[in-house]
């Protein structure tokens, strides 16, 4: 049987590796079957036969039957993905119980106080980085609002406001209520007049004609970003963290008297 290898990958969804991908999509072909007639049709080594086949039964793919020989039935695909959707959300489950009690242990106490310890005895030129990629550019500015105590001024595109706040619209209502004031400066057109009410529920969003993609937090750390978003693809979209009090506050009264 010959299988084409973009449906081994797609099959690979499934949490298979190829051999086991090839192997159920042989017994599915076949209904029941030996683990050599399996391997022939799959055209995977005899020697490493008994073990894949092992490891699908373990996963819920297949039954093996007693008899002489063994064979091996497979279980219908609609049953499977039941079964990995469980086997997926339980262990997610147990994965977010795990770091919950994280949370309230020892260990992330050390690792908090050698992480404070780390940055008092760090030379400010080191506290600055590159950030590759639109999703991790997200993913840093969410935790730098989490952090945030006082303010939070973004300078954005129109385009980059609807992003960041599908994004980080749950990071933006917490960070209000613990009272940090968000200030959005952004060009405004009618693409975002469905939206903007919502927005705005959580950030004050001035209108502006400033061009530029930068976000300050508490006037001391500074996160901008380096290309256009309009002709940058997002998986080469670069940013640049900066921890500097000085240059924070020089930029925020910079952006808030030229955007007015």
């Amino acid at each position: 049987m010959i299988v084409q290898a973009d449906f081994i990958k797609k099959i690979k969804d499934f949490g298979l590796n190829t051999y086991e991908a090839k192997l159920w999509t042989a017994l599915l072909s076949r209904g029941v079957s030996t683990a050599g007639e399996l391997s022939d049709i799959a055209n995977v080594p005899r020697s490493r036969s008994y073990d894949v086949l092992e490891s699908l039964e373990k996963k819920g793919f297949i039954i093996m039957k007693i008899a002489k020989p063994i064979k091996y039935m497979a279980v219908p695909p609609t049953e499977v993905l039941e079964r990995v959707k469980k086997r997926i959300k339980e262990s997610a489950d147990e994965q977010e119980k795990t770091i919950e009690e994280l949370k309230d242990s020892k260990v992330l106490t050390e690792l908090s106080l050698l992480h404070t310890q780390g940055i008092e005895t760090t030379d400010p030129h080191d506290i600055t980085g590159s950030i590759k990629g639109r999703h991790n550019i997200y993913n840093h500015l969410d935790y730098l609002i989490k952090e945030a105590k006082k303010n939070v001024i973004i300078l954005t595109t129109e385009e980059g406001m609807l992003r960041k706040y599908e994004h980080l619209r749950k990071t933006f209502k917490k960070a209000k209520e613990r009272g940090v004031k968000i200030t959005i400066y952004t060009p405004l057109t009618k693409k975002s007049d469905s939206i903007l009410s919502d927005i705005q529920k959580v950030a004050d969003v001035k209108p502006t004609d400033t061009k530029g993609r930068v976000c300050i937090i508490d006037n001391s750390q500074i996160l901008f970003m380096l290309n256009d978003d309009q002709s940058t693809h997002p998986s080469f979209d670069l940013g640049v963290w900066v921890q500097a009090p000085y240059f924070g506050n020089l930029l925020s009264s910079t952006v808030v008297k030229h955007t007015k």
